[in-house]
Formats: structure tokens, C-alpha cells, sequence
């Protein structure tokens, strides 16, 4: 498995165009080097369930590389969104 390429978000969508046109692996979304959130390409409509599945195995793949869980995920998110109010 080849890991996911780091995109920050301001780039991403300064160059939009060029991601969503060119790229067709998922690209990890960061914030200040903080990781929030993929983008997925949908290559065409009948490859779009086996993207996201294929989204999905890597995904479970990472957070079991870092012995994470979706509670562990959920939690820090809402940790984060307390402290930035």
C-alpha cells in the first residue's frame, strides 16, 4: 500500500483544478500539518463505490497503523472544536 500524499488545504484549493483533473488517488487534507479531513476521486460513476471503498480499506488501514479508533477520531474532534470556541 502506498501512503496517501499530504496536500495543505490552502494549496488544494489554490490549485483545485489541477487536483480534481490530474490526480486520481486520495490526497490527505491538512491544516497546519494537522490532518482534516480526504479527498477522494471519483474516476466515473460506475468506478465511484469501488473509490470509496477502496478510500475506506486505506483509511482503515491508517487508524489501525496507529491503533486509532472512530471513538478516538470523534473524540479529538470534539475536543478540538471546544477549544476553538
Amino acid at each position: 500500500m502506498s501512503a496517501i500524499k499530504s496536500i495543505g488545504i490552502r494549496e488544494f484549493r489554490a490549485h483545485l483544478y489541477k487536483y480534481t483533473r490530474e490526480n486520481q488517488e486520495p490526497i490527505a487534507l491538512t491544516n497546519h500539518g494537522e490532518t482534516i479531513g480526504y479527498y477522494i476521486p471519483a474516476q466515473s460513476q460506475k468506478k465511484d463505490i469501488e473509490s470509496l471503498r477502496q478510500a475506506v480499506a486505506k483509511l482503515s488501514n491508517m487508524l489501525a497503523e496507529k491503533e486509532l479508533s472512530e471513538d478516538d477520531i470523534v473524540a479529538d474532534f470534539q475536543e478540538l472544536r471546544k477549544q476553538s470556541n
